[in-house]
């Protein structure tokens, strides 16, 4: 008996090696192809004991059969996606040949706004384009695929930005945020089903349930956001109790992850919009005289820099690596053909005219680092929280986003909060911790209803009327052997 159970627990033990090391690899998994087919790759190799008695270590392949067919012509380009102009195209008299570089900005119902490398933003048709690379083309794949099938099983959604936060104006964007269900089928295979759903246009995305709890508990700004802004509603009853169990998630974490982020961010834009300043010095040399070197802009920047550096070859060297990172950065946003010098210098007398704010130092993204800033010490203060700006600080807030006060300006408004934040967090009368075990319960109770659904068939996206699954099936690699060949006779 005592053998038996010996033998019952080390069979376990192996089981559940066996399982860590799916998880694992699967965690590793990459795109693989085969027969013209993308596919998803998991290796697992069991316990060798468990075959023959030791003399057979099986490899097979796990691939996930969701990418064949894939037309770059046809999948969705979401804003960020570089592509490459199919037609010729006359611009201010000038010919843009077919061929040329560009990145998605903007997508509209007449087409997609393209910012192309020395010429500016220009509106091509979706089939007037191509994907620069084939990981963009997956990827567009899986996110067009994942947010048709999906979107009906949105359990909670809401208005967030500008026009929740009572900072709207002309023009501004309508975004929405929210969570989004699994149906059950999703859950129980072994293709790893999408966490995010994300709208071509990037003006809407949604998490998944167990993602979204997670976020919550570590007080991800976004995630609070979207349980406590006044516009949150639930389309299904899940998102009626993700509502209801919302102070669970709440506590002084929020002194963190909301008033020093924003602290630290706000520093961040002071040394960005540094960077900024030599960026444009950098340019104004090279339009006024194309001739110079990398050297010699170097030495130039470095006279200048404020950067302490132990000699003055190091200050040097450290000039030229900002010049590098400025021609990478340039390429990397589409604006420069290659990470080259030239280019730069090309780029510095013809197409500095499209060269916009880098996101960090845009005013939306300073306003927002003081609301959030100004959330977190209300939050703290009284355990509550109105995410509406009102008064005195609608006002300032607008004011950063219209870009009528100075980056320094913002700086002196986030100092002068920092000591209401301190106080806030000493006298807050919420919790250290949020309420994991609530948290779990509402996890438990929502995997049990998705389940009950799928099980009784119930008419809706999460029961009887839920969009398939991916199918996974199992296919021996190349040059694999099939279980049973090879054994030792």
């Amino acid at each position: 008996m005592a053998w038996e159970q010996g033998s019952v627990i080390e069979e376990r033990h192996r089981v559940r090696r066996v399982e860590d090391d799916v998880r694992g690899d699967r965690a590793r998994h990459d795109l693989a192809e085969d027969a013209g087919c993308l596919r998803h790759r998991l290796r697992v190799q069991p316990d060798p004991r468990a075959v023959n008695g030791g003399n057979l270590a099986l490899l097979m392949d796990l691939r996930l059969r969701g990418l064949s067919h894939l037309d770059p012509q046809v999948v969705p380009l979401p804003n960020g996606t570089e592509v490459i102009t199919r037609v010729d195209r006359v611009v201010d008299e000038r010919r843009v040949p077919q061929g040329a570089i560009g990145r998605v900005v903007a997508t509209h119902p007449e087409g997609l706004d393209v910012m192309l490398v020395g010429i500016g933003v220009v509106r091509y048709q979706r089939d007037e384009l191509s994907p620069r690379k084939l990981g963009q083309v997956r990827h567009a794949e899986r996110r067009g695929a994942a947010w048709d099938a999906l979107t009906p099983c949105i359990v909670l959604e809401a208005v967030v930005g500008s026009r929740a936060w009572g900072l709207a104006e002309e023009g501004s964007d309508t975004d929405r945020r929210g969570i989004f269900a699994l149906p059950f089928p999703w859950t129980a295979g072994l293709a790893s089903p999408p966490l995010d759903l994300v709208s071509t246009d990037g003006s809407a995305s949604y998490w998944e349930i167990e993602k979204a709890i997670r976020q919550a508990l570590r007080a991800d700004p976004n995630t609070l956001e979207l349980l406590f802004v006044k516009s949150a509603r639930a389309l299904d009853p899940i998102g009626a109790w993700i509502l209801d169990a919302r102070a669970a998630f709440v506590s002084s974490a929020v002194y963190g992850s909301f008033g020093r982020y924003a602290l630290s961010q706000l520093k961040r834009l002071a040394q960005a919009q540094r960077l900024a300043e030599h960026r444009e010095h950098v340019l104004d040399w090279l339009a006024d005289d194309p001739s110079l070197s990398l050297d010699a802009v170097a030495h130039r920047l470095a006279a200048m820099s404020p950067r302490a550096a132990p000699t003055e070859a190091d200050r040097v060297l450290m000039a030229k690596e900002h010049i590098k990172q400025l021609y990478r950065s340039l390429h990397d946003q589409g604006l420069l053909p290659a990470r080259e010098f030239t280019c730069l210098v090309t780029f510095a007398r013809e197409g500095r005219r499209d060269l916009d704010l880098s996101r960090d130092l845009r005013p939306k993204n300073a306003y927002n680092l003081v609301r959030l800033l100004s959330n977190a010490i209300q939050w703290l203060r009284t355990g509550e929280v109105d995410l509406e700006a009102r008064g005195p600080l609608k006002e300032q807030l607008l004011a950063i986003k219209r870009g009528a006060w100075p980056l320094d300006r913002t700086l002196e408004i986030a100092e002068a909060l920092t000591p209401e934040l301190e106080e806030a967090r000493r006298v807050t009368p919420l919790p250290r911790h949020p309420d994991v075990p609530r948290a779990e319960a509402l996890l438990r109770r929502i995997r049990e209803e998705v389940a009950r659904r799928h099980l009784e068939g119930t008419p809706g996206p999460l029961g009887k009327d839920a969009p398939a699954a991916p199918v996974a099936v199992w296919d021996e690699g190349p040059g694999q052997e099939s279980p049973g060949e090879g054994d030792d006779a």
